[in-house]
């Protein structure tokens, strides 16, 4: 008989979580890594919480788990756009098309207030999957709770590099205001 996968536990499973996705090249699912460390989806889900309370940057995307490496040289913006939901592929092509990262979206919704859920597309391949998983999910977008408006957060390695961005959302009518 083939030996049993053996189960990771507590601490250890957490090291270990921590060791895969500094390794990592980029997001890991959640049902990957509970299958690896031989435990639930939602064992992960715990430990991840539990490591984001000890400080540790995971951040969560709809591709998986990623932990996030600061970067001094990353310039951010937040912009306001509103569109109807069948333009949300063209917002986030025309962003990443200029080099820059759609780190999340936000809206403010009356009830829950500030609701945010990352993104982190930065090519149109990461958008297609995006775009494809709120498809496949039968999911709305949550700019659709708030009559197409929602915030996004903007990286690049550069300000220049953002500023065309704004430029381009403007002109191509995405773009409402922007904060510093």
């Amino acid at each position: 008989m083939g030996e049993e996968k053996k189960k990771l536990l507590g601490k250890a499973r957490r090291s270990w979580l921590l060791e895969k996705l500094q390794a990592a090249e980029g997001p890991l699912k959640g049902s990957l890594l509970a299958k690896e460390a031989n435990v639930s989806r939602q064992v992960i889900v715990g430990d991840v919480t539990l490591l984001k309370a000890e400080q540790h940057p995971i951040i969560a995307t709809s591709e998986g788990y990623l932990l996030h490496h600061q970067s001094n040289k990353l310039v951010e913006k937040i912009v306001v756009c509103q569109h109807l939901p069948e333009r949300t592929e063209e917002e986030l092509q025309l962003i990443v098309d200029l080099g820059v990262t759609v780190k999340d979206v936000q809206v403010e919704h009356p009830v829950y207030g500030l609701m945010t859920a990352s993104i982190m597309v930065s090519n149109r391949r990461e958008v297609k999957q995006f775009i494809g998983r709120i498809s496949q999910g039968k999911a709305g977008y949550l700019s659709e709770l708030t009559d197409g408006i929602h915030l996004h957060t903007l990286a690049a390695d550069d300000e220049n590099v953002l500023e065309e961005a704004v430029e381009a959302l403007t002109y191509h009518g995405f773009l409402l205001k922007e904060w510093d």
